[in-house]
C-alpha cells in the first residue's frame, strides 16, 4: 500500500458538491463524528455485554481491559492483520481524541460487538458490517507508538523512551520506505482472518481526519510454537518453527526478558514492552533447489520430525557440544537454531510471535512474494533485539535466503481500563 505524504489530507481528491447536494467531506466528516458519538455512548458496556444492535461476545472473546495488553502473551491466534500509521492530527489534543476513540471501538469490537450503534440512513454505517453474523474469534488489538510520533509535532520530545531507538541497518537488510516505519501501529489478532481484517478496518475508519494508513500487511499460519505439550506449526520453509521460543505462561521469563519495570527511564511505560517488526522475503526458490542435508545443516533440525540434529524428539535438548565425524559439531556453527539460542546471545531472548504472508508474485524477478512476518516482543530492544539480529545477520547461514524488506519498532505501553485509553499516561 502506498504511503501518503504526512501533510496530504485522508480525504484527499473527494469530489464537489452539486448544487443542493451534500459533499461527499461533509458526509465522510458527519459519520465519523456520529460514530464518535455512538462510540462514545457505549463505551462504558463492559466487554461482553450485549450491544443494543443485538450482537455480544461469547465464550471465544478475550478480555480487552488490563495491566498488559492482550496480544503480547496472549495464545497466538490463526491470523493477524498489521497495520502502521502516520498520524495527520494537528496537535496532542487531536492524536488523544484519536486513542480515546480506537480504545473505545477496540473493546467493543473484541467483545464481538459492532463497533457503534444503527447509525442514519443517509450517512455511511459507523460499522463495516464484515463481521456482524461472526463470533469475536478471540480478537486481540494491540497498539504501539514509533520513534516518529516523538519528533515535536505533539510536544512529546522529552517522553521518548530511551529504549525506543531507531533499528540501526543490518546485514540482508532491503528495507522499502513503504513498508517501514509509522507514528503508530495496530496488531490485530484473531482466529478469523476476516474478524482480524474488520478490526483494522473499522479502526481506519474512526481515524479519519486523524491518521492515515503507512502499510499493512495480512499474515496467516502462526509460525511459532503455542506452548509446550502443543504441535508447533511449520514455516514456508517447511520446518517447524519456534520450539525454543519463550513460553507466555512463563510469567519469570516475560517479567525478565518483556515486561518494562520500573527501572525504565519513563513511567507511562510500565507494564508495557517494545515490539518490533520485521518483514522477511524467503527466497522460495533457491531454497527449494537446496537439498534436503543442506537445509537440515542450514537449520539445526531434522524437517520431518523437528529434532535437533543428533536427537530424536522435537522437544529434546538441543546438543550444541556433541561433536560427529571428524570432530565437528553435529550442529554446524552457523546452524540457525545455535546462532539464535540464548547461549549464544549472552543469555538474551526475545519473545517471537511470527506469521507467514504470501503477497503474490515479484513482477520484477517472477519469484514468490513469501515469507515471514515477524514480531518480537522485549523489554529492551537495544540489549536484545539489535544484537541478536546482529549475530544473525553475520553468521546465520539461513540469511543467504532471506532479504529483510521491511522494519518498525513501537513502544507498546500498559494495558487499558474504561477510565484510562491508549496513551493514558503519555498524553
Amino acid at each position: 500500500m502506498k504511503k501518503r505524504s504526512r501533510a496530504e489530507p485522508a480525504a484527499a481528491n473527494i469530489d464537489q458538491p452539486r448544487s443542493g447536494a451534500v459533499s461527499r467531506r461533509r458526509l465522510l466528516a458527519g459519520s465519523g463524528l456520529a460514530s464518535a458519538a455512538l462510540l462514545a455512548a457505549t463505551a462504558s458496556a463492559p466487554a461482553g455485554a450485549a450491544a443494543s444492535d443485538g450482537s455480544a461476545g461469547d465464550s471465544s472473546s478475550l478480555p480487552f481491559h488490563g495491566h498488559h495488553q492482550a496480544g503480547i502473551v496472549t495464545p497466538q491466534q490463526s491470523h493477524m492483520v498489521f497495520a502502521a500509521y502516520d498520524v495527520t492530527a494537528g496537535d496532542g489534543h487531536g492524536l488523544a481524541a484519536l486513542l480515546s476513540l480506537w480504545t473505545g471501538g477496540a473493546a467493543r469490537m473484541t467483545a464481538g460487538q459492532a463497533i457503534a450503534g444503527v447509525g442514519s440512513p443517509v450517512a455511511p454505517p459507523p460499522d463495516s458490517g464484515e463481521t456482524l453474523d461472526l463470533p469475536p474469534s478471540r480478537l486481540t488489538i494491540t497498539v504501539g507508538f514509533g520513534p516518529t510520533l516523538f519528533d515535536g509535532r505533539f510536544g512529546l520530545g522529552s517522553r521518548r523512551p530511551e529504549s525506543l531507538v531507531d533499528l540501526p541497518p543490518f546485514a540482508g537488510d532491503a528495507l522499502e520506505p513503504d513498508r517501514s516505519g509509522g507514528d503508530l501501529c495496530v496488531q490485530a489478532c484473531a482466529d478469523d482472518a476476516q474478524v482480524a481484517f474488520h478490526a483494522v478496518h473499522n479502526l481506519t475508519r474512526l481515524a479519519l481526519g486523524s491518521a492515515t494508513v503507512r502499510y499493512l500487511q495480512v499474515r496467516f499460519g502462526r509460525t511459532t510454537s503455542p506452548g509446550a505439550g502443543q504441535q508447533t506449526p511449520r514455516n514456508l520453509l517447511g520446518f517447524r518453527d519456534g520450539t525454543n521460543n519463550l513460553l507466555p505462561s512463563d510469567t519469570a521469563a516475560m517479567q525478565r526478558f518483556v515486561w518494562v519495570d520500573r527501572t525504565g527511564d519513563q513511567p507511562w511505560m510500565v507494564g508495557g514492552t517494545y515490539l518490533v517488526a520485521r518483514r522477511i522475503r524467503v527466497r522460495l526458490e533457491a531454497w527449494d533447489r537446496s537439498t534436503l542435508g543442506d537445509q537440515q545443516l542450514t537449520i539445526g533440525r531434522v524437517k520431518a520430525s523437528g529434532a535437533p540434529l543428533g536427537s530424536d524428539h522435537e522437544r529434546d535438548r538441543v546438543p550444541l557440544d556433541a561433536l560427529g565425524a571428524g570432530g565437528l559439531p553435529v550442529i554446524p556453527d552457523s546452524a540457525h537454531i545455535r546462532v539464535a539460542s540464548p547461549s549464544a546471545n549472552r543469555g538474551k531472548a526475545i519473545l517471537r510471535r511470527g506469521y507467514s504472508f504470501v503477497d503474490g508474485v515479484d513482477p520484477a524477478s517472477g519469484e514468490l512474494d513469501a515469507g515471514l512476518f515477524f514480531i518480537s516482543f522485549q523489554k529492551d530492544p537495544r540489549s536484545q533485539f539489535i544484537p541478536i539480529q546482529r549475530r544473525l545477520a553475520g553468521h546465520d547461514a539461513l540469511s543467504q535466503y532471506l532479504l529483510h524488506t521491511g522494519s518498525g519498532i513501537f513502544a507498546c505501553p500498559s494495558g487499558t481500563s474504561p477510565a484510562r485509553p491508549w496513551g493514558h499516561g503519555l498524553l
